[in-house]
């Protein structure tokens, strides 16, 4: 199993998930991947989250993931994607309309 992401615990929520992105961007260990990206999905489960996940273009990570040839992130990526969707508030429409050039 990979280890906690070495994070200032004083760094705030904002900082936390700006270290997972890092992690997950950075690593080379498909384990620590797979980790922070089912760290980055639970995330995603609470609204108060929202604001700093789209920051950090959380949505476009897990879209990419879709093209991984580990099966374990495209999984994440397909479960989260599904439950934004479902939910109605993690992926919101006009997140899409934003992203395009």
């Amino acid at each position: 199993m990979a280890q906690k992401p070495k994070v200032d615990p004083h760094v705030g929520r904002l900082g936390y998930l700006q270290a997972l992105v890092t992690e997950f961007q950075e690593t080379e260990s498909q384990d620590a991947k797979e980790q922070v990206l089912a760290n980055l999905a639970n995330f995603a489960y609470d609204p108060s989250n929202y604001q700093y996940l789209r920051q950090l273009q959380v949505v476009d990570l897990f879209l990419d993931s879709l093209s991984e040839e580990n099966e374990t992130l495209v999984e994440f990526a397909i479960e989260e994607n599904r439950r934004g969707h479902l939910k109605g508030g993690f992926i919101h429409p006009t997140w899409c309309v934003q992203s395009w050039p």
